[in-house]
């Protein structure tokens, strides 16, 4: 057989191990691949979040701190810009957590992630009674299992190789530990997955799909500052670094970006926010809650105001992969076709 011909039929059988394998994926989310966009404060809009629909992915309005009133509208955006499936993430430490799942609700979205922490069994409820399908986040197996008994209808797991707040154990371990265990839902992992081979090696292992956002960050939908996109474009894995807890005494969840000014600044900010604690300037209540305010509006900066010197540039590992800025339609064929060829060069 000539080797086009054989390369053909390799490709073939490579795509159709592949519909094999996201086949609950793709049924859960209504889509024609299993890749979801990860929610990204500020980057994951209706733009983004459509464009990666149309694209045969499954796109994830990302709410942050958005008021009813503005997801109402975003919400709608989207709607004039696909027909297709997609999500909306509402963190659960939201103020406006319950009305922001009523505007859901009232606006049909198909699936909500909840985000941010264990959720109430009250909100999973709530949701799954207004027909909308519910995800969460599981960074152990009991969680996810708990999780499950909770009525929560997917999992995500996302490994510290993400970017923006992280756990401390990578997706490879969590995969690991939690698929082999975890059948009556499907589980999408998360965090550091940059190409095709990625998908198509997390699908073996049991996967129903696969979350991507920094690849997501550089599309050309993408409303981030032409400045912020060329940081990734340049950036290294090594670049994207956690930030560092300097006293036990004050938790800190590490926030993985680029390193620049910024992240700098948060280490001396740590130090002296400490420093009126022990001084009896402030209380330790407080002290923790300025450290934690420490970020907010320094993403918007960088992603909207392009200051990708004291901005916070929150992104994964895998921005390494980032080469370019490309339509969002170019980066899911390219995804595809990986992990097909991945797939077709397997015994």
């Amino acid at each position: 057989m000539p080797d086009a011909a054989l390369a053909q039929d390799a490709r073939a059988t490579g795509a159709a191990r592949l519909e094999q394998l996201w086949a609950r994926g793709r049924a859960f989310l209504g889509t024609r691949t299993a890749i979801l966009g990860g929610a990204m404060t500020w980057v994951s809009d209706h733009a983004l979040v459509a464009a990666i629909s149309n694209a045969g992915g499954f796109g994830i309005l990302a709410t942050g701190s958005m008021s009813a009133t503005e997801l109402d509208a975003e919400i709608a955006r989207t709607r004039d810009s696909t027909g297709k499936p997609f999500g909306v993430n509402v963190l659960t430490m939201h103020p406006d957590l319950h009305e922001l799942c009523r505007v859901c609700l009232r606006r049909g979205v198909g699936h909500v992630v909840l985000a941010g922490g264990l959720p109430r069994l009250g909100d999973v409820a709530q949701l799954k009674d207004g027909g909308t399908r519910v995800l969460a986040f599981a960074p152990s197996l009991g969680f996810a299992q708990r999780l499950v008994r909770g009525g929560v209808d997917g999992i995500i797991i996302e490994g510290a190789e993400a970017g923006g707040h992280i756990g401390p154990v990578s997706a490879a371990v969590l995969a690991q530990e939690i698929l082999p265990d975890m059948r009556g839902v499907p589980v999408f992992v998360a965090g550091g997955i940059g190409r095709g081979e990625a998908i198509a090696m997390y699908l073996e292992m049991g996967a129903s799909g696969c979350q991507l956002g920094t690849r997501f960050v550089c599309a050309t939908e993408s409303i981030a500052h032409p400045a912020f996109k060329q940081a990734f474009v340049r950036a290294r894995a090594r670049d994207a670094l956690p930030t560092v807890q300097i006293d036990p005494r004050f938790p800190v969840i590490p926030v993985r970006a680029l390193a620049n000014a910024g992240t700098r600044r948060f280490h001396d900010f740590q130090r002296e926010v400490i420093d009126q604690y022990h001084a009896g300037e402030i209380s330790k209540p407080q002290a923790q809650l300025k450290i934690e305010q420490f970020w907010a509006g320094r993403l918007r900066a960088a992603v909207i105001d392009g200051d990708v010197e004291n901005g916070s540039l929150m992104a994964g590992q895998s921005v390494g992969m980032v080469r370019s800025v490309q339509p969002t339609a170019e980066i899911m064929s390219e995804l595809v076709d990986q992990a097909i060829a991945a797939l077709a060069a397997a015994p």
